[in-house]
């Protein structure tokens, strides 16, 4: 089984800046890529950033220059968002693409609950 937790979503106001962390736990073999994607009520989700397993990079265009990715300790990624803007209030949620068994050649998406950022003054 293969868990994935967000989590460091806040208050903050605008201009500020935070920074959210996933994790894989679990049967994790290995992973392909993690990624981070945002959706408010009523839109569909879309795509934040992604990171791969040797470290390139991807940005939604909203949010080129301002967040950025990054690969912490095993297994966990980091979003820092700076500059944040009231339209970045959403729930962010952290998708890992993984390969649970060194026997099975399959990867699968697993989806953390989300964390709640909220930009407001």
């Amino acid at each position: 089984q293969v868990q994935v937790v967000e989590s460091g979503g806040d208050f903050v106001q605008p201009g500020g800046s935070l920074r959210l962390s996933c994790a894989a736990f679990g049967m994790v073999f290995s992973i392909n890529t993690m990624a981070w994607y945002r959706q408010v009520p009523g839109k569909q989700r879309e795509l934040v950033a992604i990171i791969s397993s040797v470290g390139s990079t991807n940005y939604g265009d909203s949010v080129k220059g301002r967040f950025t990715i990054s690969k912490a300790a095993e297994n966990t990624v980091y979003l820092q968002m700076n500059s944040l803007k009231p339209e970045d209030t959403a729930v962010y949620y952290c998708k890992a693409t993984i390969r649970s068994s060194v026997d099975s050649q399959i990867y699968n998406d697993y989806w953390g609950q989300g964390t709640q950022v909220t930009v407001s003054s």
